[in-house]
C-alpha cells in the first residue's frame, strides 16, 4: 500500500505505462508499417497510426482469441529480462511548470484514493 502521494502517483504511473507499452508492443507485431521511421507528412503518419488502432479494435471485437495478442504475450514472457539498457531514458530534464503539474497532480490522485480506498483510480 503506498504511504505517501509519491508512491501512490508513481504506483499509478507505473502501471499505466507497463499497459501502454504494450498496446504499443501489439500493434507493431500487428502491422509492420509502425515497425520502422516514416518518412510520410506527420498528417499521413497520424491518420496511419489511427487506421491501425481502428483495425485492430475491429479485430479484438470480431475474434474471440487474438493470435497476435498470443504471440505478443508468449514473446513478452520470453523477453522479460532481456530488455537492452538503451531502451530505458536515463535522464529528463523537468521544468518547473511540469514538476508542479506533477505535484499537483499527485496530491489529487492521493487525495481521492485516500477519500475512496476500495474505487477504482
Amino acid at each position: 500500500m503506498p504511504q505517501s502521494r509519491e508512491e501512490y502517483f508513481n504506483m499509478k504511473h507505473s502501471k499505466a505505462r507497463n499497459v501502454i507499452e504494450r498496446c504499443f508492443g501489439v500493434l507493431k507485431m500487428r502491422w509492420g508499417i509502425l515497425r520502422s521511421y516514416s518518412f510520410y507528412s506527420i498528417r499521413t503518419q497520424c491518420r496511419t497510426v489511427t487506421t491501425c488502432i481502428l483495425l485492430h479494435n475491429l479485430i479484438k471485437c470480431t475474434m474471440a482469441v487474438d493470435p497476435v495478442e498470443t504471440e505478443y504475450t508468449a514473446w513478452e514472457q520470453a523477453n522479460l529480462h532481456n530488455v537492452p539498457h538503451e531502451v530505458y531514458i536515463a535522464n529528463v530534464e523537468s521544468t518547473n511548470e511540469w514538476t508542479q503539474f506533477r505535484d499537483n497532480l499527485a496530491t489529487q490522485m492521493y487525495n481521492d484514493w485516500l477519500a475512496n480506498p476500495g474505487g477504482d483510480h
